[in-house]
């Protein structure tokens, strides 16, 4: 898998949130986004994912042109900013419900994700209960219980303890070979040891 981004921008009431921006990404490896609030890493994720469209430039998925050949990006799984669930259901049917879209793991796949990022896939407890570590580890359960080709998380320690954050880097670590993994994070610390390459952003721009 190679995802190809040229000459990406996309402007929101005359203000460039990208701007030109020229990238690839191969599978192997976790790439980090690194930059500050508002520079424009989760726009970039938000235009992988085809959930805007660019005002000029592409996003191509092994040569497949997004809003052109393919209409959303192949086998692929995402969290992006804050996970939001149907709050009277349960974990697991949350995720069931989602999997029903492809259709394409069983329940017993599903159960393996979520006690993946250490909670428990029998719990009945309602979303709506859930606390915000309980939550985001959800939010990466349904992104990664697929099996995705292309993973995007932002900012997916988040709200997480300690535990919590081993936990993820162990799973990322497992799962970069023949994937391509994005990232971003506030943590410098951690963005560092999980990338094998951090992608500096200022004012929608790439940095060097």
């Amino acid at each position: 898998m190679k995802i190809k981004i040229e000459n990406l921008t996309k402007t929101f009431k005359g203000s460039k949130v990208l701007d030109n921006i020229s990238i690839s990404f191969d599978s192997g490896k976790i790439y980090g986004l690194s930059g500050r609030n508002g520079s424009g890493k989760t726009m970039l994720m938000r235009a992988i994912c085809g959930l805007i469209r660019p005002t000029d430039g592409f996003v191509e998925f092994d040569g497949k042109r997004l809003w052109r050949d393919i209409s959303f990006p192949p086998n692929i799984g995402v969290l992006i900013e804050n996970p939001s669930f149907i709050s009277r259901y349960s974990g697991f049917k949350n995720l069931k419900i989602l999997a029903s879209i492809q259709n394409k793991i069983s329940d017993e796949q599903i159960r393996t994700a979520i006690q993946k990022v250490g909670l428990d896939p029998f719990d009945k407890k309602p979303y709506r209960k859930y606390s915000l570590g309980m939550k985001q580890r959800l939010g990466i359960a349904c992104a990664i219980m697929e099996d995705p080709d292309i993973v995007l998380l932002d900012e997916p320690t988040n709200a997480l303890d300690e535990n919590g954050v081993k936990l993820i880097k162990e799973i990322l670590m497992s799962m970069r070979e023949n994937r391509i993994i994005i990232i971003s994070c506030h943590d410098k610390e951690d963005l560092e040891f999980l990338s094998d390459e951090i992608i500096m952003i200022s004012n929608g721009k790439l940095k060097n």
